[in-house]
């Protein structure tokens, strides 16, 4: 009865075994299938090695295979190469498309403006010390009042570039905006050039007079200062001595007394 228990054991372990094995064997053909149509995706005109099988469809046994490379032989799956068919890659680019430049009219396929910040204007009229000069993200903020989210978050997100700090390689990267982009958001924040203005010289007003009332309160205090300085003098010149008794000495024959209030001390003679 304990050998018949034993048996079915083994029996059971082994058909586990081998159903893990034939998993295993499965997930490697699947993975050398697709390695193999990979290669022939990323390399479609590639020279075939005379020399080698490697890759070549086969037919043993009246059953097509396709040797693997790797020791194995991996059977045609028509189904698989269906889906792989499937899958979808990034389109490339239209040769024959064209973009109208802004500035001249004329006709181009590629610029730096266009690649950088979606300005469709030919690399013959860009501008790089005038219209199409850039920006950085701390000038924007500062000369068109925007915000972070001005710059990062309102759609559509406007596009940079960034650099080394030319002041000090050890400081953060710049971000370079361009400059023409940056006015256009400043005027659908604001509205209009004339709110924008305004908004300058307010903050330009209450700013001066944070300035004037930081300064009124230093003079202030200096006057303070002074005063208090001028106050201790004038109680000293208008102070009245009050002298107690006279002290006589016979040595030079004078007379001293001294002030009750201050101390001060007075020699003087008896005529």
């Amino acid at each position: 009865m304990a050998s018949m228990e034993n048996n079915s054991n083994m029996s059971e372990n082994n058909t586990e075994i081998e159903k893990q094995l034939k998993e295993r064997a499965e997930r490697n053909r699947q993975r050398a299938l697709l390695l193999k149509k990979s290669k022939v995706v990323t390399h479609p005109y590639a020279r075939e090695n005379n020399g080698s099988t490697k890759g070549r469809m086969l037919k043993i046994q009246g059953q097509r295979v396709i040797d693997g490379g790797g020791g194995f032989l991996i059977e045609e799956n028509d189904e698989l190469e269906q889906q792989m068919l499937k899958i979808r890659t990034e389109p490339a680019p239209d040769i024959g498309k064209f973009n109208k430049c802004e500035e001249c009219q004329q006709k181009f396929r590629d610029s730096y403006l266009l690649q950088t910040f979606d300005l469709t204007v030919c690399d013959k009229c860009r501008d790089k010390e005038g219209k199409h000069s850039l920006i950085t993200k701390t000038e924007a903020k500062q000369e068109y009042l925007l915000k972070d989210c001005d710059l990062d978050r309102r759609e559509p997100v406007l596009k940079y570039i960034v650099r080394k700090n030319p002041h000090n390689m050890n400081w953060g990267e710049m971000k370079l905006y361009l400059h023409l982009q940056i006015e256009q958001r400043a005027l659908e924040v604001w509205g209009s050039e004339e709110n924008l203005l305004k908004e300058k010289e307010a903050r330009e007003i209450k700013r001066e007079g944070a300035k004037i009332k930081k300064f009124n309160k230093k003079i202030k205090q200096l006057r303070m200062q002074v005063r208090s300085s001028l106050y201790d003098k004038t109680t000293k010149a208008s102070h009245v001595h009050e002298f107690g008794e006279d002290t006589y000495n016979e040595k030079d024959d004078t007379y001293t007394h001294t002030c009750i209030t201050c101390g001060y001390e007075e020699t003087y003679e008896k005529m």
